[in-house]
């Protein structure tokens, strides 16, 4: 009852104009985020008979789950439109009694970006399939060197094809969905790739994460990577906020330029824009010759980087390690924000997939069990989500219906929904059964 009167109020300061539009919408899903609960009104019925690994809804509509598991198999879901009462059946599944299908485990699985029509797959037999959605049958195929870890597409791009994939092997491969083979592969690693993850600010960026413990920035276009993240580079907290061009004086831009020198307090090299690179000085295009060798040879975690995800503005990256440690990055000036996430406990044998919400206030973290939702800025935990009886491997937070999906060990995809009252449950019961003629 407090709640609804809650939310009444900020109705009327909203149509009072107390309150900006964007404001309110913000502080309703905000609401409802921090009330996820285990949902009594949607079911996913798993056809898998291994752990999930990877969970994808498609960015176009919202509406189509794709999952990945341990047993070869891929299945797509519709979330909108139940197959029974609150139940989602699959709408077909793929498995290694099809003729194209994986015959191991399926590690990873995602929409590609702008339409439904095809999805990608990659999994422990050493290939990467392209799926299309409407006739299941692989369209392209792409035989790597080992077991394939993850693989990840741009949301941005509009100039290239391009699945980005991590493997056993030290080097990250670029495949061209166009052409059908390899455009380029990206040396560097000293150890497989655990997972891979395209900048949120550029198509032609990309982030990966090392079993060496590193984290690389690289520019597609150009020979070698741009940045190598290393954990003994910090500042405290993030940078000051960038006033509006009309807002800065002469006299205020020097104080902000004064306060960001200030704020960081690693090697104090000059900040350059994302995919930019200084001409000289010591971090060089090429990797060899290239940067130095303590540049190059930095970590970010101490162990494998068993995660990566970027904020909706790619001014931040959230890392996962082995070392159980998670970090939060400043992406332009390369230094850890020291945010201290609490009392973290990490799976450390395989990637692991977590979720952020749209504004990227909260994080959604697989702790073993459980899965732990942070406040990406200061790190204090929000909530625990707790119903899985095995690890929880991969988090996808829908941003249309503010639900979180989770897949674990246990084989069993759960939905976490925000509370609804029973007003809410009866406003959507059946109509009532009349004909259209009468009064």
């Amino acid at each position: 009852m407090h709640r609804h009167r809650h939310v009444w109020k900020q109705m009327r300061d909203r149509e009072a104009g107390k309150v900006r539009p964007h404001s309110f919408a913000n502080r309703i899903k905000s609401n409802r985020i921090s009330q996820l609960q285990l949902s009594n009104h949607k079911d996913i019925v798993s056809p898998h008979k291994g752990a999930i690994n990877s969970l994808q809804i498609d960015s176009t509509e919202g509406r189509y789950l794709l999952s990945a598991a341990s047993d070869a198999s891929v299945a797509v879901y519709d979330v909108q439109r139940p197959t029974a009462i609150s139940k989602h059946t699959s709408l077909f599944v793929l498995d290694k009694h099809h003729h194209q299908g994986h015959k191991y485990a399926v590690s990873s699985a995602i929409w590609y970006p702008i339409d439904t029509g095809l999805f990608v797959t990659g999994s422990y037999d050493h290939h990467i399939n392209v799926w299309d959605t409407n006739t299941t049958q692989v369209v392209v195929n792409f035989k790597m060197p080992g077991k394939v870890h993850r693989t990840a597409m741009s949301n941005l791009s509009t100039s290239h094809m391009l699945i980005a994939a991590g493997t056993e092997d030290v080097q990250v491969r670029l495949c061209d969905i166009a052409s059908g083979a390899f455009a380029h592969t990206l040396s560097g690693h000293r150890d497989g790739v655990m997972t891979v993850e395209w900048s949120n600010s550029s198509e032609w960026v990309l982030v990966t994460g090392g079993c060496d413990g590193a984290i690389r920035f690289w520019d597609i276009r150009r020979a070698g990577c741009f940045l190598v993240l290393d954990q003994s580079r910090t500042q405290l907290g993030r940078r000051p906020p960038v006033l509006k061009r009309s807002m800065i004086t002469k006299d205020s831009s020097t104080k902000l330029r004064a306060a960001q020198k200030k704020h960081a307090i690693g090697s104090g090299s000059r900040q350059l824009p994302i995919g930019r690179v200084p001409s000289k000085g010591p971090m060089k295009q090429r990797l060899h010759p290239g940067m130095l060798s303590t540049q190059d040879r930095a970590t970010a975690h101490y162990g494998a980087v068993t995660g990566l995800k970027a904020t909706g503005d790619g001014m931040y990256l959230l890392s996962a390690g082995s070392d159980s440690r998670l970090r939060l990055w400043d992406v332009q000036s390369g230094c850890d924000t020291l945010v201290n996430f609490e009392t973290v406990r990490l799976q450390t044998n395989k990637p692991l997939q977590f979720a952020t919400t749209q504004d990227a206030t909260l994080v959604f973290v697989p702790c073993m069990r459980s899965v732990k939702a942070f406040d990406m800025w200061s790190g204090n935990m929000n909530s625990i989500l707790r119903g899985h009886y095995e690890c929880v491997n991969s988090c996808w937070f829908n941003q249309q219906d503010q639900e979180l999906y989770t897949g674990g060990n246990d084989r069993q995809i759960l939905v976490w929904s925000p509370a609804r009252s029973i007003a809410d449950e009866m406003d959507e019961g059946p109509a009532e059964d009349q004909d259209n003629w009468s009064s």
